[in-house]
């Protein structure tokens, strides 16, 4: 899964390829679920790539009440394209989120070591996202999203069986791309070259989103 994350690019993101307008302020070492993160997508509108900010656990749009039963934060890749709460955002609403990186915690002889798991070398994480379009009583909206899971590869198998869907530069044109056929977008789904990430172990001061600075990512052995 993907509980945590962290996105300190403040203006930066890489990725050019995809000729996106000026990435607004953003910078958090410990973004947490019902938070809301930085986003690229379609405009419904305008079709044009746009950022924005959503709130991090998916509403699906027709849901009655903006508390849902489970917290959506993630969306598994298997079988995305037919769970009533995906489908619909996986064929229309796709985005990529930015992330310096993410945290997983490991379990280990009763307790829980949090790691930090970043793009080797340095740049940003693509996650995959989906995101949904909610409307209540007295003209509420919410925007929200959920970041995509598949199965961890080789480096994060020793910390936790699932990983967020990173996307490559090449990839990232297609996952945004309003036309893209069905086995297309599921073939993105997989998990990220062992080759291009690298993790290490960070404090457990992390577990408390309170805490929200760079000692969040500090190595710690």
């Amino acid at each position: 899964m993907c509980g945590r994350f962290a996105y300190f690019g403040n203006g930066f993101f890489g990725y050019e390829s995809l000729n996106y307008p000026q990435v607004p302020p953003f910078e958090s070492y410990n973004i947490a679920p019902s938070q809301n993160i930085l986003a690229l997508l379609h405009d419904p509108e305008s079709q044009n790539l746009g950022w924005s900010l959503l709130r991090w656990g998916l509403i699906p749009f027709w849901s009655k009440d903006k508390q849902t039963k489970f917290n959506l934060i993630n969306a598994r890749a298997e079988g995305i394209e037919s769970k009533p709460s995906f489908r619909g955002p996986f064929k229309y609403r796709r985005c990529i989120i930015p992330a310096s990186g993410f945290y997983e915690w490991q379990k280990k002889d009763g307790r829980k070591q949090p790691f930090f798991i970043r793009p080797a070398g340095g740049g940003y994480f693509a996650f995959a996202g989906i995101w949904d379009h909610w409307e209540g009583e007295h003209e509420e909206v919410i925007e929200s999203c959920s970041i995509i899971t598949t199965n961890a590869n080789s480096t994060m198998a020793t910390i936790h069986d699932r990983m967020p869907v990173i996307l490559q530069e090449k990839d990232c044109l297609t996952w945004l791309d309003a036309g893209a056929r069905k086995e297309q977008r599921i073939s993105l789904l997989r998990p990220y070259s062992d080759d291009l990430m690298e993790a290490y172990q960070v404090s457990t001061r992390v577990n408390s989103p309170r805490n929200n600075d760079p000692e969040c990512i500090a190595r710690h052995e």
